[in-house]
C-alpha cells in the first residue's frame, strides 16, 4: 500500500507540474492525507491547493498540520503564513522569521521557495498574500 501511495502521490505532483487545476487535485491530496495523516508533504500541498483556489480557512487547517508534523518544512511555513494573512489571523512574523533562517543556511532550499513562490504567482498573479512573503522574504 505503501508504494501505491507514494506513486499517487508522485503522480497528483506532476499533474500539477502539467499545468492541471488545483480545484481536480485537491480531492487527490485530501484522500492521500487521509491515506497517510503523517505526511506533512501531502498536507504542504494540501494547503497550497486551498490557497490558489481562495480557500483560506481549509488552507489553515491543512498547513497547521503540515506544520505539526514538520517544523522544519519551510513550504509548510510559507503556506501557514499566507493562511493566516488571508484569514486575518496574528502570529505570522515567527513562521516567516523562520524560513528566513532556514533560507539563509540552505541555498538548495532558499531556490525552492524562490521557485513556488514564482509557481505561485504564475498561476495566481493577485494573491496578495504570497506577494507579501515574496517581499519580506526577498526584498522584492
Amino acid at each position: 500500500m505503501t508504494q501505491s501511495v507514494e506513486s499517487l502521490f508522485e503522480s497528483a505532483i506532476e499533474r500539477y507540474k502539467a499545468g492541471e487545476e488545483p480545484k481536480a487535485l485537491i480531492p487527490v491530496f485530501k484522500d492521500l492525507c487521509d491515506r497517510t495523516p503523517k505526511s506533512s508533504a501531502s498536507w504542504t500541498c494540501l494547503a497550497w491547493l486551498y490557497l490558489l483556489e481562495n480557500q483560506p480557512n481549509n488552507a489553515l487547517k491543512a498547513a497547521k498540520t503540515a506544520v505539526k508534523l514538520n517544523p522544519q518544512d519551510p513550504q509548510a511555513r510559507v503556506n501557514l503564513a499566507s493562511a493566516m494573512l488571508e484569514s486575518g489571523q496574528t502570529g505570522v512574523r515567527q513562521h516567516i522569521e523562520i524560513v528566513q533562517q532556514i533560507m539563509v543556511l540552505d541555498t538548495e532550499i532558499r531556490q525552492e521557495i524562490i521557485d513556488n513562490i514564482q509557481d505561485g504567482l504564475t498561476r495566481k498573479p493577485d494573491w496578495k498574500s504570497l506577494i507579501r512573503i515574496q517581499k519580506w522574504l526577498l526584498g522584492n
